[in-house]
């Protein structure tokens, strides 16, 4: 992508918020304190994309939860996520430079996240930042979780954008694989995975710890 993106496209979790350690430590007290498990913080960290009940699935199987306990487990590991990180949450450094000049520029852009909709509007109303989305793409609006490009093609479609104008920005292997598998180029922020990680992905523009410096003002310029 050369020229100026002509909508962009936000993972929320890890991307906009440097949040995932938090979804982590709620994951892990669900799993060993309500759930019987004895998992470290390793092994709980690989499971941090999807949906809820997609990593319960993942991590109990599938016959383990029926749909109301999933629905329950997923509320009050949320709960617990927000009691935590509520005292520290913030956007990335130079997030809130970026999207303002954005904005200005009436460039539309989009959230498009596993999380529920309680988590985006967690942030959003928390942040007071909900004004410069056109669209927003949740867990339930959604059939298939990233990597499927679902989620990125419907924010897309709801931005009345082609997919290879959208630029995305993603902390996850398997959300910059989502973007790929949507035609979309990509911008990792390097807040939860390292640049190796995603060695193997060709569409990727930047790499970067946060929004400041010369790269995002130039995208915007």
């Amino acid at each position: 992508m050369t020229t100026r993106p002509q909508a962009l496209i936000f993972d929320l979790n890890g991307t906009m918020i440097n949040d995932m350690d938090y979804h982590t430590q709620a994951w892990q007290q669900i799993f060993n304190e309500e759930l019987g498990g004895n998992f470290t913080w390793d092994e709980v960290k690989p499971q941090m994309y999807g949906k809820n009940s997609e990593v319960l699935v993942r991590v109990f199987g599938p016959q383990r939860f029926t749909d109301d306990e999933i629905q329950e487990l997923s509320i009050e590991k949320e709960r617990r996520y927000q009691q935590a990180f509520l005292p520290k949450l913030a956007l990335l450094p130079g997030l809130p430079e970026f999207l303002e000049k954005a904005y200005q520029q009436n460039i539309p852009m989009a959230i498009a996240s596993a999380a529920i909709l309680f988590n985006i509007d967690f942030v959003l109303d928390n942040l007071n930042i909900r004004h410069y989305f056109k669209a927003i793409v949740s867990a339930e609006d959604v059939t298939l979780s990233k990597p499927h490009p679902e989620t990125f093609l419907k924010a897309a479609e709801l931005l009345q954008q082609a997919p290879t104008d959208c630029l995305v920005f993603e902390d996850v292997p398997k959300g910059a694989e989502a973007a790929l598998n949507a035609g979309m180029k990509a911008v990792v922020l390097t807040t939860t995975h390292q640049q190796q990680e995603f060695a193997h992905m060709d569409h990727i523009l930047h790499f970067a710890p946060d929004f400041t410096g010369s790269y995002f003002t130039g995208l915007l310029a």
